[in-house]
């Protein structure tokens, strides 16, 4: 299992996601990004205004996504 963070992949608090995989972070991060929209949360919000933004571009969207994947990857199992 490896952790990371809401606020380590572009998020704003500290939630930590422990996972296998980049796909199920991938998926966890997503369906946490979704309960705190629900909640009217104005950090998170912020945060997703960012990523819309990077949504924009799939090419830097892309370049992100794998700047991610490469820090999983890098973290020890623990």
């Amino acid at each position: 299992m490896k952790k990371m963070t809401c606020r380590q992949l572009g998020g704003a608090c500290d939630h930590v996601f422990e996972v296998s995989t980049f796909e199920e972070l991938a998926e966890k991060s997503k369906m946490h990004g979704m309960e705190m929209l629900q909640k009217g949360d104005a950090p998170h919000l912020q945060a997703m205004k960012k990523m819309t933004g990077l949504m924009e571009s799939p090419q830097k969207m892309q370049e992100w996504m794998e700047e991610r994947r490469k820090e999983f990857e890098a973290l020890p199992d623990e």
